[in-house]
């Protein structure tokens, strides 16, 4: 019984996430970066405008 809340704990006080990547058409991960991450969002607001105002 300990050993399970012992277990439960650590998982719940465990950071679960290990980083993530994008599957190109072969198969291959290619992990995303910061850098590519800020590049989107730099596109992102470059397209962005504001609505524009009910008259």
């Amino acid at each position: 019984m300990q050993a399970t809340e012992n277990l439960m704990t650590a998982v719940l006080n465990s950071n679960p996430f290990q980083g993530a990547a994008l599957l190109d058409e072969h198969g291959r991960e290619i992990p995303i970066t910061e850098e590519m991450i800020v590049h989107a969002c730099d596109e992102l607001m470059k397209q962005w405008h504001f609505p524009r105002q009910a008259a």
